[in-house]
């Protein structure tokens, strides 16, 4: 059985709060260390913190494309019971779970497409070439 969109925006959720909130600490430490530095150093952390904006994306691609290719899910998919497979419930190849991962953190008005297809797949699904299952236990 495939995962529905309520499973698997829960799912994004959780695994985007962990990026977030593990990125905003080390923009946290870096303000922190800059201020005891000197002014030099407030000016990169502050360009860091700019740029955070533009790399979350980025580190939420390599975060899921890591989880899905060693252990074919994340650990929001793991806590709601979702399992990425590639077609004929194989294991996804690293090159899907790369291509996977960027297409939802840089395009995800894509994984609407899970709400009109059939089998449930978004965009970056069927770019990919996979599907997110319900995992046996």
């Amino acid at each position: 059985m495939t995962g529905g969109p309520v499973s698997r925006t829960l799912a994004y959720v959780l695994d985007a709060l962990v990026v977030a909130v593990a990125a905003a600490a080390v923009v946290t430490g870096l303000g922190m260390v800059a201020s005891v530095v000197g002014s030099e150093a407030r000016d990169l952390a502050r360009a860091v913190t700019a740029a955070y904006l533009v790399v979350l994306p980025g580190l939420f691609a390599l975060y899921c494309a890591a989880f899905w290719a060693l252990a074919g899910r994340t650990p929001g998919m793991a806590v709601l019971g979702l399992r990425v497979v590639g077609l004929g419930n194989r294991r996804i190849r690293w090159s899907a779970a790369l291509l996977r991962a960027v297409l939802l953190a840089y395009f995800p008005i894509g994984a609407l497409w899970l709400l009109v297809d059939r089998r449930h797949q978004a965009i970056h699904d069927k770019l990919a070439r996979t599907l997110v299952v319900r995992a046996s236990h």
